[in-house]
């Protein structure tokens, strides 16, 4: 599992990356992923909060090689890409659709990883 392990640092980045950045400079963060909308202050600011934890969650389970949840961190980014999707569909805001790309990009890097990984065990 350690080419799906090696995948979890992207998502670790964008995370720990995207979050700070939205809790430190909402307004320039939202601006550099084409969002079109003024969310106010607090709201990008919990988000950055709510990533950045995440971040911390995906960096703890890559230290401690929990190889158990890599498949956990897929479902709740199909979850998440579902999520983008639909906020992209009533908001038409460019943000969702970058955000959505930064997410595929995680999950497909980790799924190619995870089937080499086990064709690799089996």
């Amino acid at each position: 599992m350690n080419r799906t392990r090696m995948s979890l640092y992207y998502l670790a980045g964008y995370l720990l990356v995207g979050g700070f950045a939205l809790l430190l400079v909402p307004d320039q963060t939202l601006k550099l992923l084409l969002s079109n909308r003024d969310y106010g202050e607090v709201f990008p600011r919990l988000a950055g909060m709510l990533m950045s934890g995440l971040g911390m969650n995906i960096a703890g389970i890559i230290r401690v090689r929990a190889q158990a949840l890599y498949p956990a961190t897929l479902v709740v980014r199909l979850y998440f890409m579902a999520c983008l999707v639909s906020l992209y569909w009533l908001f038409r805001d460019p943000f969702f659709l970058v955000v959505l790309g930064v997410v595929a990009v995680g999950v497909a890097l980790t799924l190619m990883s995870y089937f080499a990984d086990r064709a690799t065990r089996a």
